[in-house]
């Protein structure tokens, strides 16, 4: 019988590696799966490579992840905001390699690993420093850069909804870039609101396949404040 359900986020990041790869869903605050990566602080994996559309916001969740010394390098679309503080203090110091990605591009070599693309020509960029020392071509009379797929040894995406198959559905805004990091890793792990019966969940509405999950933790929902995070106790 196949049942993807942990009974605890510690169960779920059991085996992560030190050196991975972890893919991080969330925009801005939107779907930020914050229990998963207080798990991944505790279960203390370090030296990784982060890929999320940010740096981290405030003391929190990425930001709190970065703090604690975890990360060698993070790959982003949007380092820097107004509270940001900690991204810009290890990056100014060398203690944290960035690898600036426009957004759209982003999204894209991360979809096309999970699509089995080998590479792929996108105009963004080009004539810029970001394509520096990058392969160009000129197709049709437009300039392209060569893009690379992004890979993950994880993911960890926050979801809505989810059954024991691994099957899941998202929340509006929180959808954004958890369906194509599960398909772009090697292992996801998802918390959900909700687990339902087998059969409980529209086919036609399942965003990500449970055969793109490999863990799926249930969580308490938490009040939050403006900007997302968590409200004090």
């Amino acid at each position: 019988m196949i049942d993807k359900i942990s009974p605890s986020i510690a169960d779920a990041m059991s085996g992560i590696q030190d050196g991975a790869t972890v893919l991080i869903g969330g925009f801005g605050t939107a779907g930020i799966p914050l229990e998963l990566i207080d798990g991944l602080i505790e279960q203390g994996a370090r030296d990784l490579t982060v890929v999320n559309n940010n740096a981290g916001n405030g003391e929190s969740g990425l930001a709190a992840l970065l703090k604690a010394g975890r990360v060698r390098k993070i790959i982003c679309s949007f380092p820097r905001q107004v509270d940001s503080q900690i991204f810009d203090g290890l990056y100014r110091s060398g203690k944290l390699e960035l690898e600036l990605v426009p957004q759209g591009n982003l999204a894209e070599r991360i979809r096309a690993a999970g699509a089995g693309i080998g590479a792929f020509f996108c105009p963004t960029g080009y004539g810029t420093e970001l394509a520096k020392g990058r392969e160009t071509r000129e197709i049709n009379g437009k300039h392209y850069v060569l893009e690379y797929p992004i890979y993950g040894d994880v993911a960890l995406v926050k979801a809505e909804t989810g059954d024991r198959w691994g099957n899941l559905t998202y929340r509006m805004a929180a959808r954004n870039f958890g369906p194509v990091m599960a398909m772009a890793s090697k292992k996801t792990i998802a918390t959900v609101h909700e687990i339902v019966e087998l059969g409980a969940l529209d086919p036609e509405s399942i965003v990500t396949p449970g055969v793109f999950v490999k863990h799926v933790v249930k969580i308490d929902r938490v009040a939050t404040q403006a900007g997302g995070f968590k409200k004090a106790a």
